[in-house]
């Protein structure tokens, strides 16, 4: 009971952070939180994820780039007013200075199927629901080693696949940049749905 209490109470403080400190982070804890990341069930158990971590301040600089000609195409009418009409409390734009600020990058790729050396393939199953719990237990780790993170989808996102050299069998499914969060860092000032709002019991 003391440990859920806990850990309940350390979730709870975790926010979503997108003004990172250009400070670097020690390189074992990143890898440790895909580690964890990496424990996640998956259909089949055929663990259909890639992690590429980015630490190379060019390839970030690549990303950024590539990933703000895509913003802008989306902010200037691609995303529709109803989904601008939501963006708009968080106070997001696009431009992107947490994929060079963070000194970390950590691409999450969906293996949508199993290529073999010879070009052989085999089905994945239940790819997007696997490598989502992946990332949602990467999340938590990172928080609970005391690093912040923020979940970036730039859509489309192909250009990450051609940038970072993936096979044509991965599919990018989220950028997260990982550190510290900025000494001026602002976060929305968001409410959580209460425990009573979200679970029902039988």
């Amino acid at each position: 009971l003391a440990r859920a209490a806990e850990l309940r109470a350390r979730m709870d403080e975790r926010r979503t952070v997108r003004q990172f400190s250009t400070d670097a982070v020690p390189e074992q804890v990143v890898k440790d939180a895909i580690a964890c990341a990496a424990t996640a069930p998956s259909g089949a158990h055929q663990q259909p994820w890639t992690f590429v971590l980015v630490k190379d301040a060019e390839v970030r600089r690549r990303i950024r780039r590539a990933a703000e000609e895509e913003e802008h195409r989306s902010y200037a009418g691609r995303l529709g007013e109803e989904w601008l009409a939501a963006l708009r409390p968080l106070g997001t734009d696009e431009v992107k200075p947490h994929l060079t600020d963070a000194p970390a990058l950590i691409v999450v790729f969906q293996q949508r199927y199993w290529l073999g050396p010879d070009g052989a393939k085999r089905k994945h199953y239940y790819v997007d629901e696997s490598v989502g719990i992946a990332v949602g237990m990467l999340l938590s780790a990172l928080h609970l080693s005391g690093l912040a993170a923020l979940v970036h989808t730039p859509s489309p996102m192909r250009f990450l696949g051609e940038v970072l050299g993936r096979p044509v069998n991965e599919k990018a499914f989220a950028v997260i940049p990982v550190g510290y969060p900025a000494a001026d860092c602002e976060v929305p000032d968001l409410v959580r749905k209460s425990l009573d709002q979200v679970m029902v019991e039988l």
